[in-house]
């Protein structure tokens, strides 16, 4: 894949940074335009005719400026979703961030990884368990990706870090969250590998949590759940790993343990019982994924109209918000009712998407934001 233009990777900060936009709809914009340049154009034309009365926010050319600066001073810097050095495997999932901050070893994103993610308050078994697991899956090889909280996640960086590990954190690449593992913060940076996908200095807010957990699956060929209740942060990781047809391994533990539920539901829907890492190196190799680039994009080829296509009519846009409601439908059976096209009907949802007025959902998904 040749280097994008450094025009084109501004334009790509710039359009991920723009109001409404987050990663599928970025995806989608370049699907449709091929550049950023040209999707930052279309921006206030698409959320116009998705029903938005005042302009829509495009980050200036300045703010991402400042933005790149930020980070070189730290030390980092941003890798743009088309960069020949984007990391494989996350440029598979449905929604790779558009720009990925990275401080430390940058050779890490090459090889293969497992991520492993359990409780904040751990047991003293499970925190032995994680960093020995962690320790000895990085000498078959695999880097151990985590996001650096406290508990288990601390356990397993610390148990990778002679063979190589990865925190992605949920604020800014600079912020320290816990405050309690700062130390392992600057062995990570020395030793390992810090990336996120927020701007510098960014405070990590609770909804910032979850985007995180789908890069640290995203990064990985796996997820290993050590220790989990039944509402922990952890199994939201697996269920993106599940997502991105990523394997997904627990450890059993007691019934009496609250912190065991969450991993023992995993082996019960499904996921691959784990007593040890030859369980996951086995299965992994097995598996043979097999990691290939891909272009920007490619997963949104809907976009590719015929020749001949006929434009969307404004009784279509119309019979569509009609049928939306705070209540998720599938788009399948907006395009049955609408007689509108695949491609028509992409094209309807990113209008809305834009104008702030949709929502998407798991299963695709669709509804009206209340």
């Amino acid at each position: 894949m040749p280097p994008l233009p450094q025009s084109e990777r501004l334009a790509r900060l710039r359009l991920i940074r723009s109001e409404n936009v987050g990663p599928v709809t970025f995806l989608r914009l370049l699907a449709k335009f091929a550049t950023a340049k040209a999707a930052l154009e279309a921006l206030p034309g698409l959320a116009e005719k998705g029903g938005r009365a005042k302009p829509v926010k495009i980050c200036p050319r300045a703010d991402a400026v400042r933005e790149i600066e930020a980070a070189r001073k730290i030390n980092a810097r941003p890798i743009l979703f088309g960069d020949p050095d984007y990391p494989a495997l996350l440029a598979q999932i449905p929604d790779p961030p558009g720009v990925l901050y990275v401080k430390g070893n940058e050779d890490l994103l090459t090889r293969r990884s497992v991520a492993l993610v359990g409780a904040r308050n751990a047991s003293l078994n499970g925190r032995r368990l994680a960093e020995q697991l962690a320790a000895d899956l990085g000498r078959a090889g695999f880097v151990i990706t985590s996001g650096m909280a406290r508990g288990l996640d601390a356990c397993a960086h610390r148990g990778g870090l002679e063979t190589g590990s990865i925190a992605v954190l949920a604020g800014g690449i600079d912020v320290v969250y816990p405050k309690e593992n700062d130390a392992l913060y600057r062995e990570l940076c020395e030793r390992g590998l810090i990336a996120s996908e927020m701007p510098p200095g960014t405070v990590a807010q609770a909804r910032h949590f979850p985007r995180r957990n789908r890069i640290i699956s995203g990064l990985s060929e796996g997820v290993l759940v050590v220790e989990a209740t039944l509402k922990s942060g952890s199994l939201i990781t697996a269920g993106y790993a599940l997502d991105q047809n990523r394997e997904v391994f627990a450890l059993p533990g007691s019934p009496l343990d609250q912190r065991a539920k969450g991993g023992n539901d995993l082996i019960r829907q499904g996921a691959v019982l784990c007593e040890s890492a030859d369980d996951i190196i086995t299965v992994l190799n097995q598996a043979g994924r097999a990691v290939k680039s891909r272009e920007p994009g490619q997963q949104f080829d809907l976009f590719a109209r015929p020749a001949g296509s006929r434009d969307i009519q404004d009784e279509t846009r119309s019979k569509t918000v009609a049928l939306l409601s705070p209540e998720p439908v599938p788009v399948d059976v907006l395009i049955s009712e609408t007689g509108a096209t695949p491609a028509q009907m992409a094209e309807i949802l990113l209008e809305l998407e834009l104008a702030g007025r949709l929502t998407r959902s798991p299963g695709n998904q669709v509804a009206l934001c209340p």
